[in-house]
């Protein structure tokens, strides 16, 4: 018999870039659970491909093309998924972008671009849907996991990544600042930094020999994680299981960080 706190029948999730990569990964794991799932993303083709996927496991999904750098939008969006979903019990602030430059070539559009996806995005989309947990528990409803994806860059030095690590490593403190003033709501607040992850976005890099010779020999589970890999831990998340489990950093990085 399955270990209950995992189900999450009744429940429902939102991922943002959940159209493909970890976002995705996450999505279909939290569908395959029982949740019914909102997903946001850029790219409309991308979305509606991703949405037929987790259709196809059973359960609702609503699916909307959003830019997260939008307060305004984010705002309306989280408004739109309770109206068709009626709750949002877990969110999963995943979208993101790259921006490798040398520091000394960084533009003010890159740097402003990089921090208003990766860093307010996430701060938007937690602050309107923590909104709505919040009320919701003062209505006698309390609970929900809020989750922000950061990266190993937040811990790690990175050459060339300064604005992507300064962003994400905000998040790992915006989190720990949110899991202490909503405790009281019952809302958690915690962060998942993915490593070394092959995805669409970075399979050409991965690729290249130099780049497995310099990381891929560190991993000690010697291969690049997947997107699949981050499932377990957003079913977690989202779970009964994780009630007392808020202000932490889950690291998935198939133990890179311990060489």
């Amino acid at each position: 018999m399955p270990y209950v706190p995992f189900d999450l029948t009744g429940k429902v999730a939102l991922v943002t870039g959940g159209n493909g990569g970890i976002g995705l990964g996450m999505a279909e794991a939290l569908a395959e659970a029982g949740a019914d799932v909102a997903i946001w993303g850029r790219d409309g083709g991308k979305l509606a491909t991703a949405a037929n996927t987790l259709r196809a496991l059973g359960v609702r999904v609503d699916a909307r093309v959003v830019d997260v750098t939008d307060a305004d939008a984010v705002r309306a969006a989280v408004k739109e998924v309770v109206d068709v979903l009626g709750r949002i019990d877990a969110a999963f602030a995943n979208a993101g972008v790259g921006g490798r430059t040398k520091f000394l070539d960084l533009d003010d559009a890159t740097y402003r671009h990089v921090l208003a996806t990766n860093l307010d995005g996430t701060a938007w989309t937690l602050r309107e849907v923590g909104r709505h947990m919040v009320d919701r528990a003062r209505a006698g409803d309390p609970g929900g996991s809020l989750v922000g994806v950061s990266s190993l860059s937040a811990i790690r030095g990175a050459p060339n990544l300064q604005t992507y690590a300064a962003a994400k490593g905000a998040i790992v403190s915006l989190m720990k600042s949110i899991a202490v003033e909503w405790a009281r709501y019952g809302v958690r607040a915690n962060t998942i930094l993915p490593g070394w992850i092959r995805t669409d976005m970075t399979a050409g890099t991965f690729d290249r020999e130099d780049v497995k010779d310099a990381i891929l020999s560190r991993v000690p589970m010697s291969r690049w994680g997947r997107p699949a890999d981050f499932g377990g831990v957003a079913v977690y998340l989202a779970s009964d299981a994780s009630s007392y489990h808020t202000g932490g950093e889950l690291i998935v990085d198939g133990g890179y960080t311990t060489t």
